[in-house]
């Protein structure tokens, strides 16, 4: 009977033995979003919700999880297939009426580089030397800063606008 059990535990240790350990991606997500907080113009340590915020790139649709929101921060995907991501803040103070609106257009450009990061996770895109520019300023008054060197994590503000 034993001689029989052991050809058979060895057989299961070389079966269990062979397995690959399941490989996640604990890093989530991989490519960072671009982060902006928005503060107020006359006192500018302090932050500002922009009210009845949509924001949309290009052609395309609004950002959903961005459409009429009060809040004072966002994080926004740039773009990792070109060297400038363009979008459109829209903000609306008073009553919601569309005469009310007031649109800034905010163009992002950078560099790309892909970084590997694990087999489960493939690569991870960073940008490199992140310039900012604002323009049709109907309410976005200043920035900062106009640079960055690199964009690779979310874990603090990129960019401050003040309104």
């Amino acid at each position: 009977m034993i001689k029989k059990l052991i050809p058979f535990l060895l057989l299961t240790i070389a079966i269990f033995s062979a397995c690959e350990k399941d490989d996640f991606c604990l890093q989530n997500p991989v490519t960072p979003k671009l982060i902006i907080t928005f503060y107020d113009e006359t006192n500018r340590e302090t932050s500002k919700n922009v009210q009845r915020l949509s924001i949309w790139s290009g052609t395309k649709d609004t950002i959903a999880q961005y459409t009429s929101v009060t809040q004072d921060s966002i994080a926004i995907p740039l773009n990792s297939l070109t060297e400038e991501t363009v979008y459109s803040l829209k903000k609306n103070a008073t009553n919601g009426s569309k005469a009310a609106n007031e649109i800034a257009t905010f163009t992002i450009k950078y560099n790309t580089e892909q970084e590997f990061v694990s087999r489960s996770c493939g690569f991870k895109v960073i940008f490199n030397n992140v310039s900012f520019s604002s323009e049709n300023n109907t309410w976005i008054t200043d920035f900062t800063p106009a640079t960055i060197t690199n964009l690779n994590d979310q874990t603090t503000a990129h960019v401050q606008i003040f309104h």
